[in-house]
């Protein structure tokens, strides 16, 4: 799924309470939507243009994917987060990339190099500017490393297994939209040697890279002391 920039267009087959599911989810991944706040029907109902009955819907089915919580009788907030929180997500994403990982590279082809390299490449455009001082760009470095790790792992030829990785990758993102902090230069390293490594083949040594490096951004995002406990 991974949506960053909410994107309006209709898409054919889709009603508007799809386009209203995409603009809710987007809103609560870029931290529009805050951790704990009390999402009022009435208010939704006004913000989104649609019947209470369709927003409780659209809200049962954010709770599933464990970006909403349901208050019982007294309705639904967005999910709060918290450093526990961030850890066993990171942990889970871990668990389902590194599988991918290890898949495309056995399987990947040259057009799925490609896909890599062309990912990287606009990645590491918004690291250099990031890097030289230009920090309100976060939030597009943000896109552009979601890309760059969907393309490394696209040649796994497992839609399910994307699919849940989508989603996992999503409430890992949430974390970094709310803190808005790049890890710098350190992290840009890490994507041209994962980049290289995978390209190469080198399965182990990208599997160990990848792994160390979800752990690093985890642990700078706890050091911004942004994240409750």
């Amino acid at each position: 799924m991974a949506i960053y920039k909410f994107d309006q267009s209709v898409y054919e087959g889709e009603t508007i309470g799809d386009v209203t599911y995409r603009r809710l989810r987007a809103d609560i991944v870029h931290g529009h939507l805050k951790p704990g706040e009390k999402l009022r029907l009435d208010y939704l109902k006004e913000k989104y243009s649609l019947s209470i009955t369709t927003l409780r819907e659209l809200l049962s089915k954010l709770t599933s994917e464990d970006l909403v919580t349901a208050e019982g009788q007294r309705g639904f907030e967005v999910a709060k987060i918290s450093k526990a929180g961030l850890t066993d997500i990171a942990n889970l994403r871990i668990l389902l990339e590194t599988n991918a990982l290890r898949q495309s590279i056995l399987l990947g082809d040259l057009d799925w190099e490609g896909n890599v390299i062309s990912a990287h490449h606009k990645l590491a455009a918004v690291e250099k500017d990031i890097v030289g001082g230009n920090e309100e760009i976060v939030n597009h470095w943000v896109r552009r490393d979601w890309e760059f790790h969907q393309a490394t792992i696209q040649g796994c030829n497992a839609p399910s297994l994307m699919k849940i990785h989508s989603l996992v990758f999503d409430r890992f993102i949430r974390y970094h939209m709310l803190v808005l902090s790049f890890r710098g230069q350190p992290a840009a390293n890490e994507h041209v040697q994962l980049r290289d490594l995978v390209i190469k083949r080198q399965t182990e040594a990208a599997v160990v890279l990848l792994t160390a490096h979800i752990h690093a951004g985890v642990k700078h995002i706890l050091g911004t002391g942004l994240i409750p406990e």
